[in-house]
């Protein structure tokens, strides 16, 4: 029996007439019609949706031998029956808000890094022209565009956690991942690894060339001045890289929690909830120390310092963290 053929026994033996089974999958009575007359075949979204919808395995819509409608997969032991069953619908929502809200927490990251911007340029201005710019008006000006742009970036990053707190247990919790959901899934993460690897070779290209600012004012002997505002074109820099990074980063994550593969295996999210409180623990202690020694050294142009070398630092602590967590463990 082809699929054509399954799909009207299985609506006749349900009663429905081709608009109802149209109505039920979204699709139009000519859609219905045309996976009836075998003019067309319905994609693999629409024959997972099929079997949903008439309560049998996909297997049976697809294998022509396969003659009897065996029931949809059941749970193959107890302890699969305690961990949560993630749909198509929902794997689909979840993608949607966190390939959408990429940009926003890209956005968010980088203009952390791009804050101290304004506070360096109008330093560096000042120096240029002191007799317009004074020294407290740059340092005045410059925080307060540094402590608004911290703000909406703090309220960007608030309102995405806060679409993402129904879906939080995907990165906390097991789950298991509906029939023919991992296929769809992978599919689309193939479909995205191109653009992926584009995103990190622009970042590392980034990266790597930051510093050629400051090895141009170097090179022409500029003044003071002018290397304060080369530190700012060179933050500017990293913050593209880093909008590229994290952008990628988060869209390709979207696909890893759902496969649970990369950082969020059932290992790492045991780690993550051993260590939940060390990132908290860790930035806040960053920021006061950042806050203390600019506020008492008043020396705000060289002090942003602190939050590359404390990035590199938090690498270091984690893997003292685990060290220890497994040398506890084993003993």
């Amino acid at each position: 029996m082809i699929l054509a053929e399954k799909i009207i026994a299985l609506r006749k033996k349900n009663g429905w007439s081709q608009e109802e089974l149209a109505y039920q999958m979204d699709v139009s009575r000519q859609s219905v019609s045309k996976w009836e007359s075998g003019a067309s075949i319905p994609d693999l979204e629409r024959i997972l949706k099929l079997s949903q919808v008439f309560g049998v395995s996909t297997d049976y819509l697809l294998k022509e031998e396969m003659e009897t409608a065996p029931s949809t997969i059941s749970l193959e032991s107890d302890c699969d029956e305690v961990h949560k069953t993630v749909t198509l619908e929902m794997a689909n929502d979840f993608m949607e808000i966190k390939i959408s809200g990429a940009k926003k927490v890209a956005s968010a990251t980088a203009a952390y890094i791009l804050s101290p911007v304004a506070l360096i340029f109008l330093r560096g201005l000042s120096g240029f022209n002191g007799e317009k710019v004074s020294e407290n008006m740059a340092g005045g000006f410059g925080m307060v565009i540094l402590l608004l742009i911290v703000g909406i970036a703090t309220v960007f990053l608030v309102m995405h956690g806060m679409k993402m707190e129904s879906y939080q247990y995907l990165e906390k919790e097991d789950f298991r991942l509906e029939y023919g959901v991992e296929g769809i899934v992978r599919k689309k993460m193939a479909e995205y690894e191109g653009t992926y690897r584009i995103c990190i070779m622009a970042g590392v290209f980034l990266c790597i060339i930051c510093a050629l600012p400051l090895m141009a004012a170097v090179a022409l002997g500029s003044s003071d001045s002018a290397y304060v505002m080369c530190v700012g074109f060179l933050l500017i820099i990293v913050a593209c890289a880093v909008f590229l990074f994290v952008i990628s980063g988060e869209r390709k994550s979207c696909f890893q929690i759902l496969l649970q593969e990369g950082d969020h295996t059932a290992e790492k999210k045991l780690e993550k909830k051993q260590s939940e409180h060390l990132p908290a623990i860790y930035w806040c202690s960053v920021t006061a120390v950042y806050l203390g020694i600019s506020f008492l050294t008043q020396n705000w142009v060289r002090t942003w310092i602190i939050w590359p070398c404390a990035g590199v630092m938090y690498g270091a602590v984690r893997g003292i963290a685990a060290a220890l967590k497994s040398r506890k463990m084993h003993d």
